[in-house]
């Protein structure tokens, strides 16, 4: 999202996560900007029961956490390394200043919160009335135009495990199999190597 040589201009510092390490705790105070160098990140809370809810799932050279930053209000969601991260770290206050001094950045950001808005518009309106195999089709169908899935013979890999798939949808793993699996009887997904493929 934003060049390298301009993050480092503006003091950005890079950080390794281990896999499972906080990036950022539920219900702190936004300090900083961040965005992803290498890995993925997860943001999810957990409700009364303890079942996980992902939030988003952000991946190299996206950006995550910037609504309670722009807001000065607490993190609503955690966020977590999915796998082995390197994200670069930019305080608030220099963040403010690139985006004042670089107005096509800030149009970037804006575009990206946009997407993300309609996303869980979108999401929230599917989760919320439609039956598992119409949520898991709609998550993967959009997981292809905004994640970039990769596309290759066998058509696009999902880079969802069922488990995150369970928790961008609100249906129980067990449900995701066997909805994934209708969906392949149906000629909708491919499995192929235990890959799901669209």
């Amino acid at each position: 999202m934003i060049t390298v040589e301009l993050i480092e201009k503006y003091g950005a510092i890079k950080k390794t996560f281990d896999k499972n390490d906080l990036v950022f705790e539920e219900g702190n105070l936004p300090l900083n900007y961040y965005q992803i160098i290498s890995g993925e990140i997860k943001m999810s809370n957990y409700n009364d029961d303890g079942r996980e809810f992902i939030q988003g799932i952000f991946y190299s050279g996206q950006s995550f956490g910037e609504p309670p930053l722009f807001l000065n209000q607490k993190y609503p969601a955690n966020a977590i390394a999915v796998e082995n991260a390197e994200i670069f770290i930019l305080p608030k206050e220099n963040f403010m200043k690139l985006l004042e001094e670089n107005p096509k950045v800030s149009i970037k950001i804006i575009e990206n919160l946009a997407q993300r808005l309609y996303y869980k518009s979108v999401m929230a309106a599917e989760i919320s009335t439609q039956e598992p195999e119409h949520r898991v089709l709609k998550l993967i169908d959009h997981g292809i135009a905004y994640f970039n899935f990769q596309k290759d013979q066998n058509g696009y890999l999902i880079n969802f495990t069922r488990q995150q798939i369970g928790d961008l949808t609100g249906l129980r793993v067990e449900t995701v199999i066997r909805t994934i699996k209708t969906l392949e009887k149906k000629g909708e997904l491919k499995i192929i190597n235990r890959k799901v493929y669209r």
